[in-house]
């Protein structure tokens, strides 16, 4: 028997209440699914809604955003009908985060193995003692030797750094962990560990992680399935292969066609005209129908539904025929 989602986002949607009063719509009907001990990637390009998916699941959001629909499902629980408090206990212990750019993420006056303690004191029934010695085996368990826990994160590198979150993020053996662009502003060799590490990771702690990403060639790399998403939507998912060898979305096909193939390096590299939507003026109908190539008549003015196109391959495009609406 096929066991239940560790996590199940359904009909997901929030909404930014800006200053001039105006209300921007940053998720639409989102809806996923993350099977225990998966990688799943949540693709596309900057200001899709990536981010924002993973603070609406945290309950992380500004001040000034709300969720108004749907609900997200974290081992049978539902967390959005959770008080702060009883969130506050899952984070962390249940789920936790790495956060884009270390630097910012980490406190520059206090040292790196003294943040990560702090953590696990906060979050944890563990005395002094044994929180140390989880430290030194997460620094272990991350590559970093022990006796730079008493550094501040400005002496450790980009990757050092971005290992030292990984380390803290670990720190209450949480079941979920969200990885939001884990590897930006690396170069190339640092992106590779910090990679290796997250696989290494999750094959001897049995993590299930979210992976937040512009980059296709780390989903490729590291992923089970792939979510795309688009202008707040979600245009397609499905398993990496399937995504990867029949992309169905028009939009889904034209990044893949934009990455360069070693196999044909001399193949022109396509390109998706015109930039993502902006969320305070969404088109009506497809999101993605004004930079679209395929578009026929309804995606100027329907939204698509999101129709299962073959097993668990999922896409929201008019091209799409022939099945029921999914995840209702």
């Amino acid at each position: 028997m096929t066991s239940p989602p560790l996590l199940s986002v359904r009909h997901l949607t929030t909404e930014f209440h800006l200053v001039d009063k105006r209300i921007v719509r940053a998720l639409d009907d989102v809806s996923f699914d993350v099977m225990p001990g998966q990688t799943v990637g949540l693709v596309g390009e900057s200001g899709c809604g990536k981010t924002t998916v993973l603070m609406s699941i945290m309950r992380l959001l500004p001040s000034n955003g709300r969720i108004t629909a749907g609900n997200v499902h974290f081992q049978g629980k539902d967390l959005l009908t959770l008080s702060e408090r009883e969130m506050r206990d899952r984070r962390w212990k249940d789920m936790a985060i790495v956060f884009q750019g270390a630097m910012n993420a980490l406190n520059p006056v206090m040292k790196v193995g003294d943040q990560i303690r702090e953590a696990i004191l906060l979050h944890k029934l563990m005395d002094s003692d044994a929180a140390e010695k989880r430290v030194e085996e997460l620094l272990e368990l991350v590559g970093i030797p022990y006796l730079r826990r008493d550094q501040y994160p400005h002496q450790y590198s980009g990757g050092m750094r971005q290992r030292a979150m990984i380390a803290m993020a670990l720190g209450c053996s949480p079941a979920l962990l969200f990885a939001d662009e884990p590897t930006t502003a690396l170069d190339v060799m640092i992106q590779a560990q910090v990679l290796d590490l997250l696989k290494d990771i999750q094959k001897r702690l049995g993590l299930t992680i979210v992976l937040v990403t512009h980059d296709l060639g780390v989903v490729a790399e590291i992923c089970d399935s792939v979510v795309v998403m688009y202008g707040g939507k979600v245009a397609e998912s499905g398993s990496a292969d399937s995504v990867y060898n029949q992309p169905q979305h028009p939009y889904t096909q034209r990044l893949l066609a934009a990455f360069p193939d070693l196999n044909k390096p001399s193949d022109a590299l396509a390109f998706i005209s015109g930039t993502p939507p902006r969320l305070t003026d969404l088109p009506m109908g497809c999101r993605f129908h004004p930079r679209c190539d395929l578009k026929i008549a309804p995606c100027n003015e329907v939204t698509p539904p999101m129709i299962e196109t073959s097993h668990a391959h999922y896409a929201a495009c008019h091209f799409c025929q022939g099945k029921e609406a999914v995840f209702s």
